[in-house]
């Protein structure tokens, strides 16, 4: 599944360019600060697997102010290269590629 091109961010990691994305609404969940964060990345000249990163942070628009800092794309490059050695081949078609860095993530309920 390609990411959608309108709000996406181009990274290069690597001598390698990506897309990534973030949602800008949350879904129930998130908006009710239950579920963390989550951003997509692929590459981007051979869209294949998609990166889903779950992030431990509230989404930014959550329903209750909890605080949430941004995404930086240090963050990001930091990220793709943790997935690309624990083995995302984004070139290759295939279902998304989950990376869990929701450790120390608080829940509202």
């Amino acid at each position: 599944m390609a990411l959608v091109k309108k709000g996406s961010r181009r990274i290069t990691v690597a001598g390698i360019t990506y897309r990534w994305r973030l949602r800008g609404r949350p879904t129930y969940d998130q908006g009710l600060v239950w579920s963390p964060h989550t951003y997509a990345v692929e590459h981007a000249e051979t869209p294949g697997t998609t990166l889903v990163i779950t992030t431990n942070q509230p989404h930014p628009s959550n329903w209750f102010d909890a605080q949430a800092n941004p995404v930086l794309p240090s963050e990001v490059a930091d990220s793709i290269r943790t997935a690309r050695l624990k083995g995302w081949a984004p070139e290759s078609p295939g279902s998304p590629f989950h990376l869990d860095q929701s450790e120390g993530f608080v829940s509202s309920h």
